[in-house]
């Protein structure tokens, strides 16, 4: 045997066996319910539907095989993401988000009828020295508060005034993106800078993220752009709740029940010993960790749902396991079904809890998850 490898025996790789009881789902139905509820909620205006870092996690194929014959338009990041929807077949308008990045980025982005944002004095300059073949329409963003991308209004009136003498530029579309739709600040203040570098122009205009829509209607203007609201999450939970909104969870992160542990009280649960027990308690240990996207800083008092019944979280969060109190939950043992977020678990529920957005949890969700996509 020196010198060689022992092959397996051929039957070991047709052996069944159990997956690890994790797995995500998404639902196309729900997709559809929240397109609408964005749409009705957004008057005359269009609504480019966000379909970023991969339908916020969601799958971008799915998104587009849920909006394909209701979506205005399809909005971006990546441009070989945006060749790819044209290549399959998507007819409507697709906006890449934060435009071109080199001028060769300009030949594609023609050749394919996609729609630029432009937000920079760089991006001005590579457009119009492009020579490109038709006359390409485009979103000119101002920063009006947010501070991040956008012209500023020193950069604005010039680069407006050479884009529209260019011959080689179509439909000029008026952009921002607000600070503080979702919170106490609001909208007006960004809202008299817009119309100030606006004035004398009748060109569209596009303002209104999901929260944005939903509370200031004197936002919607031509074009909104929902984005976490269409994959059923309130983008402000503290106000209202997404089963207000009508809207309905996409994204379901199943579990289950693999160990039980009694407790008496002293005892502590997981790394750290940061949860001891004051009184005698059952502990059930779910398959999920952070290494399946779960957020590891969520705290003792997590709200999960444990065999169709609300319970909290105990413990530090493991690369593959975290705790569940079993203690009023006499009926839950191993094999108990879990839901970490989506269907019967809110996951801006579990996202206020462990101090963050359900962006994040939907974004983070981990690769070696199974999903499963489901109308």
């Amino acid at each position: 045997m020196q010198g060689r490898v022992a092959s397996l025996p051929t039957s070991l790789f047709f052996l069944s066996a159990m997956p690890r009881p994790i797995h995500a789902t998404i639902r196309l139905d729900a997709l559809r319910n929240n397109h609408d509820v964005a749409r009705g909620q957004s008057g005359a205006a269009r609504a480019w539907c966000v379909v970023k870092a991969n339908a916020y996690g969601h799958g971008l194929a799915a998104a587009v095989e849920a909006w394909h014959d209701k979506a205005d338009g399809f909005a971006l990041l990546d441009l070989d993401e945006a060749v790819r929807l044209r290549e399959s077949g998507v007819r409507q308008p697709i906006l890449l988000l934060e435009g071109p990045f080199e001028p060769a980025d300009l030949l594609a982005i023609a050749e394919h009828e996609l729609t630029p944002v432009i937000h920079h004095a760089d991006q001005v300059d590579m457009l119009l020295s492009a020579g490109l073949p038709y006359r390409l329409p485009i979103y000119l963003k101002a920063n009006t508060g947010m501070n991040r991308l956008g012209l500023t209004a020193a950069q604005w009136r010039p680069a407006l005034a050479r884009l529209q003498a260019s011959g080689q530029i179509g439909r000029i579309t008026l952009m921002t993106h607000f600070a503080d739709a979702d919170g106490a600040r609001g909208v007006a203040w960004q809202m008299e800078r817009f119309d100030a570098l606006c004035a004398g122009t009748s060109l569209p205009r596009s303002m209104a993220n999901s929260a944005a829509l939903l509370r200031y209607p004197e936002t919607h203007a031509n074009w909104v752009r929902p984005g976490i609201m269409l994959y059923g999450s309130s983008p402000f939970p503290a106000l209202k709740s997404a089963a207000d909104i009508g809207l309905m969870p996409v994204m379901t992160l199943r579990s289950q029940i693999i160990g039980v542990q009694d407790l008496q009280p002293g005892d502590a649960v997981g790394y750290g010993c940061n949860f001891t027990a004051d009184k005698p308690m059952r502990i059930g240990v779910v398959a999920c960790g952070y290494a399946d996207g779960y957020p590891r800083h969520a705290p003792t008092g997590t709200p999960i749902n444990v065999g169709g019944r609300m319970t909290r979280t105990v413990g530090r969060v493991s690369m593959d396991m975290l705790a569940a109190d079993l203690t009023d939950l006499p009926q839950a043992g191993v094999g108990t079904p879990v839901v970490l977020w989506g269907e019967g678990c809110p996951a801006d529920d579990v996202a206020t809890a462990a101090g963050t957005v359900s962006y994040e949890l939907f974004c983070a969700l981990a690769p070696r998850v199974p999903v499963s996509v489901v109308d």
